[in-house]
């Protein structure tokens, strides 16, 4: 993917268009998901419509693509496709430092379920979902239009991440350890209660 390293996400008179091209080259492909195969075609016609405009990233792609709605398949198993899906569904949605955290604790429980059950290639499909949320947290967090604290948080959120899928045994302890920590009180304090 080294050819994709310098493309970033365009601007926005740009992001209106290259939104509208990549949404139209996704239905007239009409497929019922989205692989890596289909968004490096999509990559393509960007290129061919918009010339040097026209470089994409992948994760800008997958990012337009779930945005409205359409299913996308980063893994290239076809064993477990379809088979846990609905499990993986709506597992990626975390605004919230809290919300992360959900999101961890219940990939973590899949992880250990499809682990004891000997299913090896959905095991797999849990690592690459917590992958793909690490790689949305940093592509967040890199955005200089994201508000500083949103900014703040997916950098700590796609930290979360990368610790977990490098030492998932440990990492509910670590988590404990780092929010008790005075760099993380100081970064991320308490928001005051909203009344009803």
């Amino acid at each position: 993917m080294s050819q994709h390293a310098n493309s970033h996400a365009p601007g926005d008179g740009e992001s209106r268009n290259k939104k509208k091209l990549i949404l139209e080259a996704a239905r007239a492909l009409a497929k019922p998901r989205y692989t890596p195969a289909e968004i490096e075609q999509i990559r393509r016609k960007l290129i061919a419509s918009l010339g040097a405009q026209g470089k994409t990233s992948v994760d800008y792609i997958v990012s337009v693509l779930q945005e409205a709605g359409l299913r996308v398949v980063m893994s290239t198993k076809s064993d477990t496709e379809g088979l846990y899906e609905e499990e993986f569904s709506d597992l990626l949605h975390f605004s919230t430092l809290d919300e992360a955290e959900m999101c961890l604790i219940r990939l973590d429980e899949l992880l250990r379920k499809f682990t004891t059950e000997g299913e090896r290639a959905a095991s797999e499909r849990v690592r690459e979902v917590a992958q793909l949320g690490r790689r949305r947290a940093e592509m967040i967090a890199r955005n200089h239009k994201v508000d500083a604290r949103k900014r703040a948080e997916k950098e700590e959120i796609a930290q979360w991440f990368g610790i977990w899928l490098g030492t998932p045994d440990a990492f509910f302890d670590w988590l404990e350890v780092r929010k008790q920590s005075a760099d993380f009180q100081s970064r991320f304090p308490p928001e005051p209660e909203e009344e009803a």
